[in-house]
């Protein structure tokens, strides 16, 4: 077996999947409620039949979110709204109830509640806001209850769950998990703010530069190994 190829291979594959999350990062580098994704990688031994050590390879199995909040944004909107805690809008769609940190909220024909991409807002007991055309002086408080000169229309679900990292992003700023949240008591909603993408640009770009130059490195090992081996066939193939 070439071992050497097969190791340098899986370091090229580990640095194209941190490429394509730094890359994603910068992309959403100002998008509302994104947070900065991270790769995890781990040492997969391998105990090839025949050899005395086992081969060390590099295995990605996932990646983490960086939690840290991203900048607040006044907007005056009145259906702007930032999580101001750790907490998450619960998010009504097709595949079930998902979560998001982007509170670029609007209504739809019907005056539901929706997000940017057109997911009803989920109310604190699972089902939709409307939001009356003709409501007026619309005010959202600390705990998502939204109310109008009318009255109290509804209260905006914020989760709050004891592991962040166990929400998978889906795309489109939603998240996934299987863990049951709880009614959030250490998060506030803020009306007319949003809450801003917590990457950092210049931190992705240095990590993408380093990224090139490992990938160049393993490259150079495995065209020097590849020579190795067709001098060593040349060699061997000579008629003495």
């Amino acid at each position: 077996m070439e071992n050497t190829l097969y190791i340098g291979m899986s370091r090229e594959k580990s640095l194209r999947t941190s490429l394509d999350i730094i890359s994603n990062n910068i992309v959403n580098a100002t998008t509302t409620g994104y947070r900065a994704q991270n790769p995890l990688f781990e040492e997969y031994l391998d105990k090839q039949r025949g050899e005395k050590e086992a081969l060390s390879f590099v295995m990605d199995y996932g990646q983490y979110d960086t939690t840290k909040p991203g900048t607040m944004q006044l907007t005056g909107g009145t259906f702007d709204v930032a999580l101001s805690g750790p907490g998450f809008f619960g998010v009504q769609t097709p595949d079930g109830l998902r979560y998001t940190r982007a509170g670029n909220f609007t209504t739809n024909a019907s005056g539901e509640l929706t997000t940017a991409s057109g997911h009803k807002v989920a109310s604190s007991g699972g089902g939709s806001i409307t939001i009356p055309q003709d409501a007026k002086d619309i005010a959202i408080t600390d705990d998502g209850s939204i109310s109008s000169s009318s009255g109290v229309l509804g209260r905006i679900m914020i989760q709050e769950f004891t592991d962040p990292q166990s929400l998978a992003p889906e795309g489109n700023g939603l998240y996934k998990t299987n863990e049951s949240g709880t009614t959030a008591t250490n998060t506030k909603a803020v009306q007319g703010t949003l809450e801003g993408s917590n990457v950092q640009p210049v931190l992705e770009m240095t990590r993408m530069i380093e990224i090139s130059r490992d990938y160049q490195s393993i490259q150079r090992l495995i065209t020097n190994e590849h020579e190795r081996q067709r001098g060593a066939i040349e060699r061997l193939g000579r008629v003495v």
